[in-house]
């Protein structure tokens, strides 16, 4: 029976809420998920790294029972100049753990939010959220929207809540509604994507021996190449000028000797673009609220760090209302204020590390570069291509928060 008073009301139940629905549920807390599609469904970033499998453990979800592709590292390649660089995550800094995974989102995202429901929180799929209201000292109202299948308005419902939680991903509910979204206007500008199916079984055995994620560097812009469970390569171009449309895919992947390779005789997927790329959010926590997840902060996908960046968000945030449930100090207006305190390190690492990505030579000097592997600077590299950012020791870290953006 859906009840209409919780503890906790998560809108969105991708990674970011269903982590920390899940989470906050195994602290004993009543939640309610509130997503408005209906899941398995289609979504990018299929790449994760590192640091997100301790995250998986808690969550009870494994990803090698799901099948997922083992992903050893990411190579960067210029064919333009003949060269490339290959970083293995088993060459981090010591504590940075050595694989991760490629998924198919729409497997694994439905497999976090079942799990999330398994732990305690009511999952209400087809649930709209059309209005927000904060102001209430006593908790938050949501005014919900039930939809069937075929998105038909059905019912709708009023629920209350101790504290709320925006996980709507790039729609970013709350930044929209309050206009606090700032935009990164120096990084990519839009993508355009497809997967091609049918690879030669020579070609998919050469894709899964390592898992690496491929990286491309173009004219104004990159490309991956990401190998994906069911067989299919997913294959992408972010520019950061100039039109994002099917067109621009196309002469790329043409204009690539590897990638022409890779995919001879395969079937063409649907084409899709994605714009309004990087921003933050000015305002990610208040009374009674937090963001987290691409609701705080979206950075340019370069680096694949939506995820990890994500299930960060979520465990600290999931540490820190818990108790404050438990204590009756959800209202506080600074209790989140931790949060953005833990999140910063990794977001300024990341935004410096792609700012530095497009406008200086760090993939000449760095990404592509002959690296001495007894120096510890590769390996920081590496830590932070994992996402292993909460540290004090990593030289190459240190000298990306060092450096003045120019």
């Amino acid at each position: 029976m859906s009840r209409s008073s919780y503890d906790v009301i998560v809108v969105g139940g991708g990674p970011a809420g269903s982590c920390v629905s899940n989470l906050l549920a195994q602290a004993g807390a009543s939640v309610v998920v509130l997503e408005r599609e209906r899941f398995p469904r289609f979504h990018i970033g299929e790449s994760l790294l590192p640091t997100e499998l301790a995250v998986l453990d808690r969550l009870g979800v494994s990803l090698d029972a799901l099948g997922c592709v083992r992903k050893r590292g990411a190579v960067f390649i210029d064919e333009r100049a003949g060269r490339r660089s290959c970083f293995s995550f088993d060459e981090g800094l010591p504590g940075t753990p050595d694989h991760a995974h490629h998924v198919e989102r729409a497997t694994f995202d439905h497999a976090l939010l079942k799990a999330a429901a398994k732990a305690g929180a009511e999952i209400r799929e087809l649930h709209e959220v059309v209005d927000v209201e904060l102001g209430d000292a006593s908790g938050v109202e949501v005014c919900v929207r039930e939809l069937d299948d075929a998105r038909n308005e059905v019912a709708r419902h009023e629920l209350r809540g101790r504290y709320l939680i925006d996980a709507t991903g790039q729609q970013a509910m709350l930044a929209r509604r309050g206009k606090t979204v700032e935009p990164y206007r120096e990084f990519g500008r839009a993508a355009v994507f497809r997967a091609y199916a049918g690879l030669a079984p020579e070609i998919n055995a050469e894709l899964r021996e390592r898992g690496d994620i491929l990286i491309f560097i173009v004219d104004d812009g990159w490309m991956w190449g990401i190998p994906l469970p069911s067989g299919d390569l997913s294959v992408g171009i972010v520019k950061t000028k100039g039109k994002a449309e099917p067109a621009v895919l196309d002469q790329a992947v043409a204009d690539s000797p590897l990638l022409t390779r890779l995919t001879a005789g395969a079937k063409l997927g649907p084409v899709r673009v994605i714009g309004n790329f990087s921003y933050r959010n000015t305002a990610p926590y208040g009374p009674r609220y937090a963001c987290i997840g691409d609701a705080a902060c979206f950075l340019d996908p370069v680096f694949s760090s939506g995820v990890a960046l994500a299930f960060a968000g979520a465990e600290k945030l999931a540490e820190l209302l818990a108790p404050a449930l438990h204590e009756g100090r959800e209202h506080d207006a600074a209790l989140m204020q931790p949060l953005s305190e833990h999140m910063r390190p990794a977001y300024e690492a990341f935004e410096r590390f792609i700012h530095r990505y497009y406008h200086t030579r760090l993939i000449d000097n760095v990404l592509l570069a002959e690296h001495d592997h007894s120096h510890n600077l590769r390996s920081g590299v590496i830590s932070v291509l994992a996402a292993d950012v909460w540290r004090d020791d990593n030289p190459f870290q240190n000298m990306l928060m060092r450096a003045r953006r120019q």
